[in-house]
């Protein structure tokens, strides 16, 4: 490699994005490696640019690794005066391991070594006597951000974001990670930071400490040669951390952390956070001693059944984000969007819309209702905008209020999200599809009314489509996009791109009763009210179901979706499939009829306090059949829903479970609980349940093909 060619990799690579940096390349000078790039400046800073062809964005590999090690090498033979680290992706620094590498693992020894010899190269990188630099746009997320720990000066451009994600995995970091965070900032904000997988905006990233300093593109060169010269000098070390390098005060903060785990994640079912806690315990104060923790810790945690199907869960998000794919050629762009009702649904699907830079007009009938989405809208955008003003400001105004829905006719979409009333909906698309301009399409938001119903009417009924989001939409990533069979697959295909336009997961479903989701979910909510009537107590329900590691009871869930939403969708479903069962008991009736609807109205099934219901204490503990009599009538409606093909795929399926109602992620989705379970005896186990309690219980044809 001629070191001294003067050339810009990153120039090259990141064209349209006025980077300047680096050296340029000089006529017939090529790379001894695949994904690594090498110049020098006329500074004399070697410039190393990570870039892994055929990916939108920079992984750690093996590959990756080696020949880092390779490069650090050849750096310690011919020693520049700075190591400067880029990426030549445009979304981002790096993203994090490979986690494809680890499907499967079941041999914790193997896993160890491979992470000692990855552990070598970063501490080569370390080790090395010159100033090194990593400079981060875009995410710097897991592995990524352990490399950039492993330099001595991390420099970010505005925009980018900082964060150990490995907790959703089942996981710590396992690179080093662990044991520089600790050091370099806050303990325990760094601890805060592995536990709960938060990524951290490049400002806040500088206030920790994480960051040397948060600079446009246009002065990143000025930043570096500050961070070479010595005047970018690091935050200095906070009391607290001082303090916590003793071993009796690590024990105190350890046990309030392992009490704050215990509330978002029980041991028993997400051994990580417990892991890195007692990681930190033990070996906070000896940084050596910690790193070999580490690797051993990491390795036993990435073979529990667990971490393994967490990472299913992350290729299962991966695969529906594959599905949205991107509208089809020669379709419009979604520039406009207009939503009819501004109710807590159609409110918060244009504020994420706006959020997410689609100009947005919301209508009702009355002005009230908007006035409320609007205010949720600034709410929302204050949480999620970190702090950004003309980010908020921005959102609003594109949030347009509509009351005389004079935006149908300007928008690419429509978005009908009005209450679960057939003859309602058919009387608001009456008066819109006329309003609509050529190539627009019209979506339901609704839950649960098949499409054939809403379509009677319609000029264009091809034109219709299901997009069925989640409550509360800001945290719900799935979005159910259901087809009838008369819609135009080009329509499908566009309302699929819609979807990751706004960064959601569409679950393609054909058009039947309760589609995927409510479909699966009202068996387990009507089982739970069912036993209610029997007599169980409320809070035992909710406690078999959380122990199952649901992240919410059912009693609490009905509350939360709206009792009157839950008997809709429940007498709908029993009427047009003629399910078995008991009809929904007079008492619930009698609380929807007198507006007790759960959260939204203070009361429901729990008297609700601060959006939190109210529970007694000192319940019952649940009954070995109390969490089968709820859990496995779901996963029977979901061999149901794979067998009609209401959804084509078992994967997708388990998707929409975990993504839109929550089943519990740990298990890998409903399906893959069977097929883990053994599906033989669960099969044994309805057979069981049926002779006791009734034919609800009866194992659907669909066993046979799983």
């Amino acid at each position: 490699m001629a070191f001294d060619a003067q050339h810009d990799l990153v120039l090259q690579a990141l064209k349209g994005r006025e980077r300047d940096l680096g050296p340029r390349p000089s006529a017939g000078v090529t790379s001894p490696w695949k994904t690594w790039s090498l110049a020098r400046d006329g500074d004399n800073y070697a410039w190393a640019l990570l870039d892994l062809k055929g990916t939108s964005a920079n992984v750690l590999t093996d590959a990756v690794l080696e020949e880092l090690d390779a490069l650090l090498e050849t750096l310690e033979q011919n020693r520049p005066a700075a190591l400067i680290i880029r990426s030549a992706k445009a979304g981002g620094f790096i993203a994090g391991a490979d986690v494809s590498q680890f499907v499967g693992a079941s041999d914790p020894a193997e896993i160890e070594a491979r992470m000692t010899r990855a552990h070598q190269i970063t501490d080569r990188l370390e080790a090395l006597t010159i100033p090194t630099v990593a400079v981060v746009h875009g995410y710097c997320l897991g592995g990524g951000l352990e490399i950039a720990l492993a330099c001595s000066h991390r420099i970010a451009v505005e925009g980018s974001t900082f964060g150990f994600p490995e907790i959703q995995l089942g996981l710590h970091p396992g690179l080093g990670g662990t044991v520089r965070l600790t050091r370099l900032i806050d303990p325990l904000q760094a601890m805060q930071m592995m536990l709960t997988g938060r990524t951290q905006p490049a400002k806040k990233a500088k206030a920790l400490g994480l960051v040397d300093a948060v600079v446009p593109e246009r002065h990143v060169r000025a930043a570096i040669k500050a961070a070479v010269d010595g005047r970018l000098p690091h935050a200095k070390t906070s009391f607290r951390a001082r303090v916590t390098e003793s071993g009796p005060a690590r024990a105190v903060v350890a046990r309030q952390m392992r009490a704050e785990a215990d509330k978002q994640a029980p041991h028993a079912h997400y051994p990580a956070p417990y892991a890195l806690i007692e990681l930190w315990e033990k070996h906070g104060g000896d940084p050596k001693a910690m790193k070999t923790a580490e690797i051993v810790s990491f390795a036993h945690l990435m073979t529990t059944e667990t971490a393994q199907n967490l990472i299913r869960v992350f290729f299962l998000r991966e695969k529906l984000k594959g599905l949205a794919g991107k509208p089809p050629e020669g379709a419009q762009e979604i520039r406009h969007v207009h939503v009819i009702g501004a109710g807590a649904m159609g409110g918060d699907i244009a504020a994420w819309c706006a959020w997410q830079g689609v100009r947005v007009t919301l209508g009702d009938v009355k002005p009230e209702p908007i006035a409320g989405a609007i205010r949720r809208a600034a709410e929302l955008y204050a949480k999620v905008g970190h702090g950004d003003p003309l980010k908020v400001r921005d959102a609003l105004d594109r949030l347009i209020p509509d009351l005389k829905s004079e935006g149908i006719a300007h928008a690419d979409l429509v978005i009908e999200a009005a209450p679960e009333n057939l003859d309602l909906k058919h009387k608001i698309y009456a008066a819109t599809e006329p309003k609509m301009k050529p190539g627009a399409i019209l979506a339901s938001n609704t839950s649960s009314i098949p499409l054939q119903k809403l379509r009677d009417g319609l000029k264009r009924p091809e034109r219709l489509v299901g997009l069925h989001f989640f409550n509360p939409v800001s945290r719900m990533q799935l979005v159910e996009v259901i087809r009838h069979d008369r819609l135009d697959p080009q329509v499908e295909a566009f309302a699929r791109g819609f979807t990751g336009l706004i960064d959601r997961l569409p679950a393609p479903a054909r058009s039947e009763p309760g589609f995927i989701v409510n479909r699966a979910l009202t068996p387990y909510l009507q089982e739970a009210l069912i036993m209610l009537d029997e007599g169980v107590a409320k809070e035992t329900l909710d406690k078999a179901a959380e122990e199952f590691g649901m992240p919410m009871g059912p009693i609490e869930l009905t509350d939360t979706v709206g009792l009157d939403i839950a008997l809709d969708v429940s007498q709908m479903l029993k009427r047009d499939l003629n399910l078995p069962g008991p009809d929904a008991p007079d008492w619930l009736k009698q609380k929807v009829a007198d507006r007790k609807l759960g959260r939204k109205t203070g009361e429901g099934l729990y008297v609700w306090k601060a959006g939190h219901p109210v529970k007694a204490k000192g319940a019952t503990a649940p009954d070995p059949d109390m969490a089968d009599r709820m859990i496995l009538p779901m996963i029977n409606t979901c061999v149901a829903l794979l067998r009609e093909g209401v959804a084509e795929d078992a994967d997708v399926i388990d998707a929409a479970m975990i993504f839109g109602s929550g089943f519990a992620p740990f298990r890998g989705g409903p399906l893959h609980y069977a097929r883990a379970r053994g599906v033989a005896e669960i099969r044994a186990r309805l057979a069981e349940l049926e002779a006791k309690y009734g034919e609800r219980f009866k194992p659907d044809a669909g066993w046979d093909a799983l």
